[in-house]
């Protein structure tokens, strides 16, 4: 679920150069509107929670949201997705509230890719955020990478070998197509496939992993005497629609049961309208029994920029 638009980076592929428009303060949800949400969700059956923005940590309010959050009883796991500028100085107060493990997006370790990616100068302070959260003992800490053809290959290798001596899941994630027309600035992607292929030259092969119940839609490789392990998400090449069990709430209070259709159903307005704890229900039941059942990638969907709905 996003709980805000707003973010400190600017990355290529998620906001145009010329900027956007933001939403407004009586659009976004109210926490106490998600936690209805989610409570309901967990009373049929969703055990697994995400939060995500924007940039989640600009957000006021977050910690203690956060925390009512991880004390839900009956919701198993949760985690946040973040750019790790703030970890540094939050990582603490993140585990204070209740949070045990954390996803990173970092698409360079090269400060003038880094730049050009983000349209920032804030490197250093992710990877002090990285070795903040393993300091503090986070499991796991996942960092994404989106492929960009073009851009990062070079990163690629340099990714791979901080699982040698860290206890980080590296992902190297296929950039999907959000939005009707792309970001004129945002690069192509490359394959999932074809970064597995480069780190098998460079570092040797990598050997399949058990799959896990927390590593969602990766395929997971580690490397001989590796501490963390390297994984793949391809959704433009794998098609693995078929089996999500992900929905996405958007900030706005709309509830997507896919990320490439730009099908949504409201909740925000069943919220601020009276609607009962069943009328929440019958949304969700609308939108999982929505989900496209095979690649939705090839169905010709359209959808909303990314910062509409969430990193």
């Amino acid at each position: 679920m996003s709980i805000t638009d707003l973010c400190n980076l600017r990355c290529v592929y998620c906001r145009p150069p010329e900027g956007i428009k933001l939403i407004t303060h009586d659009e976004i949800l109210r926490y106490e509107e998600i936690l209805t949400v989610i409570t309901m969700a967990r009373d049929m059956g969703v055990r697994k929670i995400r939060v995500t923005g924007g940039e989640p940590l600009v957000r006021r309010g977050v910690l203690e949201f956060l925390s009512r959050l991880t004390s839900l009883d009956g919701i198993e796991d949760v985690g946040l997705t973040t750019n790790g500028v703030l970890l540094p100085t939050m990582a603490k107060d993140l585990k204070t509230a209740g949070l045990t493990r954390i996803n990173i997006s970092l698409d360079s370790l090269r400060p003038e890719v880094f730049q050009r990616i983000t349209r920032s100068d804030h490197l250093a302070d992710v990877l002090a955020g990285v070795e903040k959260v393993l300091e503090l003992g986070f499991h796991p800490v996942k960092i994404n990478v989106v492929l960009l053809n073009g851009i990062n290959e070079g990163d690629v290798p340099a990714f791979a070998r901080m699982t040698l001596e860290k206890p980080l899941d590296i992902r190297f994630i296929e950039r999907m197509p959000f939005g009707s027309e792309p970001v004129a600035s945002s690069p192509p992607p490359f394959s999932a496939q074809a970064a597995l292929d480069m780190i098998c030259r460079e570092l040797g092969d990598v050997h399949p992993e058990e799959r896990h119940s927390l590593d969602g839609p990766a395929t997971m490789y580690r490397l001989d005497g590796a501490l963390g392990r390297i994984g793949v998400i391809d959704p433009m090449t794998g098609h693995f629609c078929g089996t999500c069990n992900r929905m996405r709430l958007t900030a706005r209070g709309a509830l997507r049961p896919c990320l490439l259709s730009a099908q949504e159903f409201d909740l925000r307005g069943v919220l601020r309208n009276g609607g009962s704890g069943e009328d929440v229900a019958a949304v969700l039941r609308s939108a999982v029994l929505a989900k496209p059942m095979g690649d939705a990638a090839g169905l010709g969907l359209k959808s909303e920029g990314m910062y509409l709905i969430g990193g």
